[in-house]
């Protein structure tokens, strides 16, 4: 039976979340098997995707366009298999996650790093992506994680870039966002689910230490925001700890 590490990767929409899944997938040694399990494959149907009833608009950023016992479900099984269910089809890396811009040289030093650690061959590692996975709505899933990591982008910088994809494949087609759907839907959203964690519910301010610490939160340090490099090494040094605490516990 493997050991497996679940590590929950969270954050407002377009702040690099499925990037650093990424990076951090290929910087740990293959023997780890580690895969990513995106939070938007277990999107609702298009005709089940809820109405927002101030804007007319469907809203894929709230709780209720996530089929959230069908992704409860895949987190167990992965705690005990250690791989993803069978009949799970990932549609989210059809999506594009435009330009990679990181320093070769760190990555290939973290990829050193990794393969020094020593993670025996029954260690997996699964990284979970998704917006809303550390909201208070969302505890059992948010309680699945051994590790929770929390990016953090400003609504000037998440609003440039969601506005500069061009769209989502879906269950059954297509989305592209519609003008102002940020400002109407996204970033409310965003901060309705996850004002808890900050000081006076200010998501741009500073995080409430207490609460995340409780909740075992690690939110992605100020300075390390739009450099993506300093926020790939904050991860993985977050990991890789995680990783060395598991192998001190077999011992």
């Amino acid at each position: 039976m493997p050991t497996t590490i679940l590590l929950g990767l969270s954050g407002p929409s377009s702040s690099g979340k499925t990037t650093i899944a990424r990076l951090l997938r290929d910087i740990l040694p293959r023997r780890t098997g580690t895969f990513i399990l995106h939070e938007d494959d277990f999107y609702k149907t298009d005709a089940e995707i809820p109405l927002n009833a101030t804007h007319n608009l469907a809203d894929w950023d709230c709780l209720e366009a996530i089929n959230l016992p069908a992704l409860s479900a895949a987190l167990a099984h992965i705690k005990s298999h250690g791989k993803p269910p069978a009949d799970l089809q990932s549609k989210e890396d059809l999506n594009s996650v435009g330009e990679v811009d990181v320093d070769s040289g760190v990555l290939e030093r973290l990829k050193a790093r990794a393969e020094g650690l020593g993670v025996s061959g029954d260690v997996k590692v699964a990284i979970v992506d998704g917006f809303l996975l550390f909201s208070e709505e969302m505890r059992e899933v948010r309680d699945a994680f051994d590790v929770k990591l929390f990016l953090r982008t400003d609504y000037e910088t998440a609003k440039r870039r969601r506005e500069a994809r061009s769209g989502y494949v879906t269950l059954e087609g297509f989305w592209a966002d519609p003008p102002g759907y940020v400002d109407k839907i996204v970033w409310p959203n965003y901060v309705k689910d996850h004002r808890y964690l900050f000081r006076d519910g200010d998501v741009e301010g500073e995080a409430d230490e207490q609460i995340v610490g409780r909740l075992g939160i690690d939110i992605m340090p100020d300075d390390t925001q739009g450099d993506l490099t300093a926020s790939l090494e904050w991860a993985y040094g977050k990991l890789e700890g995680a990783l060395l605490e598991l192998d001190k516990s077999r011992i």
